[in-house]
């Protein structure tokens, strides 16, 4: 999945998210250290839960903690 977003700060980026536990996301370390940062905390999912730890090999969990914790302008599923 690929998602488009900025930080607070106003700084761009753009990741893919993997699926991966040993490389959760490409393409930003601020956006890589943060999921880091956050491995194992309760994620809400949706508007009205559910709510499960993040786990970084979640593609759904890493995109929720992203857009909790920036502005997600775009995200599209990955092509196959």
């Amino acid at each position: 999945m690929r998602v488009t977003g900025t930080f607070e700060d106003g700084a761009a980026y753009e990741v893919e998210i993997t699926g991966r536990s040993d490389r959760p996301v490409i393409g930003s370390r601020r956006i890589a250290a943060l999921v880091e940062q956050r491995t194992g905390t309760p994620m809400v999912m949706a508007m009205l839960g559910p709510i499960r730890g993040l786990d970084p090999a979640d593609e759904e969990a890493v995109l929720a903690l992203l857009r909790q914790e920036t502005y997600v302008v775009e995200a599209e599923p990955r092509r196959t």
